[in-house]
């Protein structure tokens, strides 16, 4: 790791606190990481970048996923088999980026998110718990689901988390908050391979990667306990609020950069 100074040290802690705050309540939490990340190391390889937020987030997701899960019981079959094909794709995705331009989906995603957004205002998806579907076709669905979100992760990222929720609020029909560590745990498992992909070209640093790391399990064990307390109305505003700056800011990102 570079020289830092202790205040830029310790801005970078504090964007990764906010920012695991921020993901275990809504997710998007690199929207805020990955900025700082750029901002404060700009010599560094975009890869190792990348690859320190994947670490400290997954780090931070963990602890949030396992605060959600003693909350309320997950379906861990269906969360197994479906986190093991996002952690696939996500491999797959993450070997694709390195081979070819983004610029095609970066463009097309604001409209996407919009889609989403209008799709699910219309609805009081996330605030009841109504599974829609048989177990066997629930794995079916989480599964395809997964594989096309986690390759998306792996491939370019924006969001993911935040595509998650919606796979397991607006399709499988679970609130927002039986929804958290299902989808937590999917997000775990597309960060891991697309992290593998990136140790295993040599992209990691990993002092700043634990220090970012130590701030986003805090930050997230924080925002998990204010979720859980204020539950699923909460969290379904939180959500849209995302939502709407992931609009912006992809937007900006593929057109006004």
């Amino acid at each position: 790791m570079l020289e830092l100074s202790i205040f830029d040290l310790s801005l970078l802690f504090t964007c990764a606190l906010v920012a695991g705050l921020v993901d275990s309540i809504i997710g998007g939490g690199g929207m805020i990481q990955v900025p700082a990340l750029f901002a404060f190391l700009p010599s560094f390889p975009p890869a190792t970048l990348l690859s320190v937020n994947k670490f400290a987030s997954s780090v931070g997701t963990i602890g949030s996923a396992i605060q959600y899960a003693r909350a309320n019981r997950s379906p861990w079959r269906l969360v197994i088999i479906s986190s093991t094909v996002a952690f696939l794709a996500s491999i797959g995705g993450a070997y694709l980026v390195t081979q070819v331009p983004t610029q095609w989906l970066r463009g097309a995603l604001p409209f996407l998110l919009i889609a989403l957004l209008i799709f699910n205002i219309k609805s009081n998806a996330g605030l009841v718990h109504a599974p829609k579907h048989q177990p066997k076709k629930q794995k079916a669905v989480a599964s395809a689901g997964a594989g096309i979100i986690g390759f998306y992760d792996g491939f370019l990222g924006p969001g993911a988390g935040a595509f998650y929720k919606l796979l397991y609020t607006r399709i499988m029909g679970f609130d927002f908050l039986r929804a958290a560590a299902p989808a937590k745990f999917l997000n775990i498992s597309s960060n891991l391979g697309a992290l593998c992909v990136f140790l295993y070209m040599g992209f990691i640093d990993w002092k700043l990667g634990i220090l970012m790391a130590i701030a986003n399990l805090i930050g997230g064990q924080i925002g998990t306990k204010i979720a859980i307390t204020h539950g699923n109305t909460f969290i379904r505003k939180g959500f849209f609020i995302l939502v709407s700056i992931l609009i912006v800011k992809t937007f900006y990102d593929a057109f006004l950069k």
